[in-house]
């Protein structure tokens, strides 16, 4: 059973940058999409960014283009998140999530993500 633990969370100040990673234990990544999805506290989880089982191709919403940058080292079994120019609107916990596929779909429905990591805390604050 293939199991994800988030961590690079924290405070930071509006403009800052976080890097978050998504490791994987009890089988390979590599087989995997994974995305990246968070939750704000009294909105629902949002999908984030996913990026295909080889890393060739990625996607982002909206919200984060131009900011946040997800990569992942299968040799490392990790995922990681690049977090730039944060914003106080960023503060949410974030998950990562492997897809039942080794591609991204257009739209980052959750029910196609199969494994969840547990979360890790994001803060935006001055």
């Amino acid at each position: 059973q293939l199991q994800l633990v988030e961590s690079g969370g924290g405070l930071v100040q509006p403009g800052g940058s976080l890097r978050l990673s998504c490791a994987a234990s009890g089988g390979t990544l590599d087989y995997y999409a994974v995305g990246w999805f968070r939750q704000a506290p009294g909105k629902e989880r949002e999908g984030v960014s996913c990026i295909k089982n080889s890393g060739g191709s990625t996607m982002y919403a909206d919200s984060v283009k131009g900011r946040f940058t997800i990569s992942r080292d299968n040799a490392k079994n990790t995922v990681y998140l690049q977090m730039n120019s944060l914003k106080p609107e960023d503060t949410a916990v974030y998950y990562c999530a492997a897809h039942r596929y080794p591609y991204c779909s257009a739209y980052m429905w959750e029910y196609q993500y199969d494994y969840w990591g547990q979360g890790t805390q994001v803060t935006v604050s001055s």
